[in-house]
């Protein structure tokens, strides 16, 4: 018997229609039926993508207001409710309901979707920002932005070069020691990139972790890509969860000293955190010459720490520490003493505040110890490291999509666009390292450099 096509025809049926029927919910399990939980992500973030783009489409048509006036307005950056436009608002509602979290792993797509993603006893990202908020431009994390112009009327390299511009860069860290008979600067090599990820973005990045954390508990991930040991005793036990390649920290059981364990075999970088380091790449933090092919995330408890450790030369210089979740302090110097558990000294003592990158070269990164001691709440870190080609596993091939990423060449026109914004004297901060003199000079998190410089003045 001839199956009949015909039903399948979109000509008798108003697929649009029906499509309007169906709940967000519906829709999301009929198209991630069956896919692997990477693949759910991406569908979901695409269904909200197009929800969002009706939204706004439906919102314009309501307002009727020029977009290069709501535009100016926006970028002025003027928090009063009586100059904000009627689709400026509906834009920044729209932005505020936009993101969905992603389902939990293993949850089964035909009993329903769970929409909480991070559990009760996680510490929440504090991601409410003022809707004039210009470091908080919800930029995509991808190869390179598009051409296409979205609701508040900026297309999207506009967009990203504003985000960059506002990336605070610290790269004169100076401390001497006495090494060898000689007083050397033993920082010399570290750098500290602030606002490199906004509040929106280490949400979604927390939020992967968490899935991640629950698919090791689940023994969904590979054996040797998740680890969380017994706390026995304090500082001790945070979990660790490694891609792209098998670290041992000591010698396994096998016998295998410490460093990259060639022939054994850990998950893949995830899809979000390789855009991540597209993202470090093409703002410069890292450079292109070393992009990164392996990761560790560590989930601290309250009271979880780092020892004094120098890291392992099976990767190359530089790599990358992007904190979350709560700020704490990292420790430098050739000697750091442990006074107690969990609780350390050293010379020289940095915060890392949240979204913020530091890179460890140099000196930092081969003649200073570093650790972290116990840590005063909830964190997450994402330690990023490309392998030295002579360690690399054997059955390792490059991620094709690590391959060729360019860095982002403002346009030459930035200067002139930004005044007409700004004004003369309101200029956004450029990528130049900024010399930050005390602990208050960081940019508060979702805050503008140049407005910060502004209340100092």
């Amino acid at each position: 018997m001839a199956c009949d096509y015909s039903r399948w025809s979109p000509e008798p049926r108003d697929f649009k229609a029906m499509l309007k029927k169906l709940s967000h919910e519906q829709i999301l399990q009929v198209l991630s039926e069956g896919l692997c939980s990477y693949c759910e992500e991406v569908i979901e973030s695409r269904v909200n993508n197009l929800n969002l783009i009706q939204r706004r489409v439906d919102e314009m048509a309501l307002s009727n207001v020029n977009v290069a006036e709501s535009s100016a307005v926006f970028l002025r950056g003027n928090s009063s409710d009586d100059v904000i436009s009627p689709k400026r608002k509906l834009n920044a509602d729209a932005d505020s309901d936009a993101y969905t979290p992603s389902p939990r792993a293993g949850d089964s797509t035909n009993s329903g979707r769970s929409k909480q993603f991070v559990s009760a006893s996680s510490t929440p990202v504090n991601n409410k920002q003022p809707v004039s908020d210009l470091s908080n431009f919800k930029i995509k994390l991808n190869d390179g932005p598009s051409r296409s112009v979205v609701g508040d009327g900026l297309v999207e390299d506009q967009k990203e070069f504003i985000r960059f511009s506002q990336v605070g860069r610290q790269k004169d860290f100076v401390h001497y020691e006495n090494v060898n008979e000689k007083q050397i600067n033993v920082l010399k090599g570290l750098e500290l990139h602030t606002n490199v990820f906004n509040p929106d973005e280490q949400k979604e990045m927390v939020e992967l972790v968490y899935s991640l954390q629950r698919m090791g508990q689940k023994r969904q991930l590979r054996a040797r890509t998740y680890s969380e040991p017994r706390k026995w005793m304090r500082g001790k036990g945070r979990v660790t969860i490694q891609f792209g390649c098998c670290y041992n920290y000591a010698v396994d059981k096998n016998g295998n000293p410490p460093g990259i364990v060639r022939d054994e075999a850990v998950d893949p970088l995830p899809p979000l955190f390789k855009k991540m380091i597209k993202r470090m790449v093409r703002w410069h933090v890292l450079p292109t010459s070393c992009v990164p092919d392996s990761c560790i995330v560590n989930i601290y408890d309250e009271g979880d720490c780092i020892p004094p450790h120098i890291d392992h030369h099976d990767f190359v210089r530089p790599f990358c520490t992007v904190s979350f979740l709560a700020e704490c302090k990292i420790l430098f110097g050739t000697t750091l003493k442990i006074i107690n558990p969990g609780e350390f000294c050293g010379p020289f003592s940095l915060p890392l505040p949240l979204g913020s990158v530091l890179i460890f070269n140099g000196n930092g990164a081969d003649v200073a110890k570093h650790c972290v001691p116990s840590v005063p709440a909830k964190r997450i870190s994402i330690t990023f490291r490309k392998m030295d080609v002579s360690k690399l596993p054997y059955r390792y091939t490059p991620d094709p999509e690590l391959v060729g990423i360019e860095r982002l060449v403002p346009p030459p026109s930035s200067d002139s666009s930004r005044n007409r914004h700004h004004g003369k004297n309101d200029k956004l901060p450029k990528s130049e390292n900024k010399v930050f003199s005390n602990e208050d000079d960081f940019p508060p998190l979702g805050k503008s450099t140049s407005s910060s410089r502004r209340s100092r003045r």
